[in-house]
């Protein structure tokens, strides 16, 4: 019960003034289609969102091979989950994602696709979310020497999309709220591009 009470001032703190006012973003298709234009704006406006919550591990940029353009793909290293303590960082995108950062040890992944097809692009963002498989709570009270039947194999792998978890984390799905808002930041910031490309007056 005790755990619970605490798990309530939690929530009732990080949706707050603690973390301050959080914009409301709408929910967009995922993948999203962006209308043609220039690949390397596109590129670039992806690559500077997904950097804001992610070290990009792997980049391979969208180019043209003759008369094609090759698919973009953009791979990151995992990343600790922000906390209520940490209101600058956006990786745990609402109220729930802090608290269960802050209660537990939770990692993010990101994979971000971006598919040429003949009227423009799809943008595909794939945020993975584990929770760290720790053998044994910091302040348990039970004894080390009792035999557990709940813990994986040793090389154990489970697989999670196009992503094979790594040992000593707990696959925990996809985390749409932060795919949601990575694709509303894209969309933004793409169309701040394009008013600053129009003509004076338009």
């Amino acid at each position: 019960m005790v755990r619970w009470q605490w798990i309530s001032a939690l929530v009732v703190f990080a949706g707050g003034c603690a973390l301050g006012p959080h914009p409301v973003y709408q929910p967009n298709p995922n993948p999203m289609r962006v209308p043609p234009g220039d690949k390397d704006v596109l590129w670039d406006t992806v690559v500077d969102v997904v950097d804001d919550d992610f070290t990009i591990d792997r980049e391979v940029r969208v180019r043209q091979e003759g008369e094609v353009l090759t698919e973009g793909r953009i791979d990151t290293f995992p990343e600790v989950g922000s906390t209520i303590f940490e209101p600058w960082r956006g990786d745990s995108a609402d109220a729930y994602e802090k608290v269960e950062s802050t209660l537990q040890s939770i990692r993010r992944q990101a994979l971000v696709r971006v598919v040429p097809t003949g009227d423009g692009y799809l943008v595909d963002v794939t945020v993975f979310k584990e929770l760290e498989d720790v053998r044994r709570p910091e302040r348990a009270t039970a004894g080390a020497a009792l035999f557990r039947n709940d813990t994986p194999k040793p090389g154990k792998r489970e697989p999670v999309g196009e992503r094979v978890s790594a040992l000593g984390w707990i696959p925990l799905g996809r985390d749409t709220a932060l795919e949601q808002r990575i694709l509303s930041k894209i969309s933004t910031r793409l169309a701040l591009c394009t008013q600053d490309k129009l003509p004076p007056g338009y």
